[in-house]
């Protein structure tokens, strides 16, 4: 696949802030659009054909027609459609942002994603965990605090190696601000201290495709991200420029 080059880093670095990071939310005790959780109906698709066909659109037909698909229900998610290539796609919601983003409660926010094996086997259970969290009533501070509980219990999994994952529809709906953003693949990275670990990866640098996340620096999961914008969405049509 054609990467998407950038004619210019801190600009590419700070489009990614903007769009993962919003501003500063409960933890950071601003204020916010979304103080929170709306009803649950809001952040429901009526229909759960309607959402596998979301979920799907997370990457090329050539993966994840083949993929498990989870939809999210009154009861979190359940697999709705069995796959055989190891691959997971579901579409995520805003309690998967950043614990100090302003958008954390967003009931408008749908993230296609599709998880490779190792994703699906390591980084999918913390979706599943703050889903249920979430569902079952919880606030963003006690949803930040059972994770990281379980977490320092070894009650969730570490990413395993070579974990990563697509975000390609161009139907996400990830901010109020920047909407579907760009396509682009995240890797999953055992939990770095500093941007100067993204060197390893090299990230951020002139001419890299690689960016570093560092939004989501208010999380208490045991991974950091990396971003690679790519050119085409997962249907085929040419991505904006960034």
């Amino acid at each position: 696949m054609v990467r998407m080059r950038f004619n210019a880093v801190p600009a590419s670095v700070a489009a990614l802030a903007l769009i993962l990071g919003g501003t500063t939310g409960v933890l950071g005790a601003a204020q916010s659009a979304y103080p929170r959780m709306a009803p649950l109906q809001q952040y429901l698709t009526p229909g759960g054909q309607a959402e596998v066909a979301l979920a799907r659109t997370a990457a090329p037909a050539s993966l994840s027609a083949h993929a498990t698909v989870l939809v999210l229900t009154r009861h979190g998610y359940q697999v709705a459609a069995k796959g055989s290539n190891g691959f997971t796609c579901l579409v995520e919601r805003s309690w998967m942002k950043s614990f100090d983003d302003s958008e954390f409660w967003d009931w408008k926010m749908r993230a296609p994603t599709c998880f490779n094996p190792e994703a699906a086997r390591t980084i999918v259970p913390y979706t599943i965990q703050r889903t249920n969290l979430a569902l079952a009533g919880s606030t963003e501070s006690e949803i930040f605090a059972r994770i990281k509980a379980a977490v320092a219990a070894k009650q969730l999994p570490s990413p395993a190696p070579g974990a990563m994952s697509y975000m390609m529809s161009k139907q996400q709906d990830l901010t109020d601000a920047q909407g579907h953003w760009m396509p682009h693949l995240m890797w999953y990275a055992p939990k770095a201290d500093t941007a100067n670990d993204g060197a390893n990866w090299g990230a951020d640098l002139s001419g890299s495709p690689v960016l570093f996340d560092t939004a989501h620096r208010v999380n208490p999961e045991p991974w950091t991200l990396f971003f690679v914008p790519v050119s085409h969405w997962s249907d085929g049509s040419r991505a904006p420029q960034m």
